[in-house]
């Protein structure tokens, strides 16, 4: 059987499912594949590239272009996405925020320049756009590391240690802020 990268990709996205970041290793990922773990190296020089090949994976729900839309709807649409992309995978914020900072991860560039566009809409200096949009994918990726730990507690039995609000109304309350501060500091109206 020939080994193909995306077959290499889908069954590390397996892994990651099944047991966390912690257990995707070359020598566990080669060993579902049947191959020797050299065999892998093929396709990816090192593990950080395969682990950006799987947060590409992850990351593709939440790459598509918003649509038509102000600024503000686009910047809330794409965290919203950006968040039920990282939930669909185990440990998938620690993935993302582990390749991002490898710059191993092509879909979250492309995340950060829808981002960075809406922020250059909203009539931010496109000097700081970047920045802006890095503080919107920190705050999804800082949310949803917290909410994925809380999960992988509560599925471990642990006693849950304070009533927190609905994730996802708590999750929209805080971009809503990061939003309206944006507006005020663009000198725009708040919603």
């Amino acid at each position: 059987m020939q080994l193909h990268k995306p077959d290499v990709v889908a069954a590390a996205t397996t892994i990651l499912d099944d047991y966390g970041i912690a257990d995707l290793s070359m020598r566990r990922l080669a060993r579902e594949l049947n191959v020797s773990p050299s065999a892998l190296y093929w396709h990816f020089a090192n593990k950080q590239q395969l682990l950006g090949a799987v947060a590409d994976r992850v990351l593709a729900p939440a790459c598509a272009d918003p649509g038509p839309g102000g600024w503000q709807w686009r910047i809330q649409t794409v965290g919203e996405r950006l968040r039920d992309a990282l939930l669909s995978h185990t440990d998938g914020a620690e993935l993302v925020s582990a390749s991002m900072a490898a710059g191993q991860s092509r879909a979250a560039t492309d995340i950060l320049a829808l981002l960075a566009e809406s922020a250059t809409a909203a009539g931010v200096h496109p000097d700081q756009a970047g920045q802006v949009a890095r503080t919107v994918v920190y705050y999804v990726l800082g949310f949803t590391v917290d909410e994925q730990s809380r999960l992988q507690w509560d599925a471990a039995g642990a006693a849950e240690i304070t009533p927190e609000a609905d994730p996802s109304s708590a999750f929209a309350f805080g971009l809503g802020l990061l939003i309206d501060g944006l507006a005020m500091r663009a000198g725009l109206v708040v919603r």
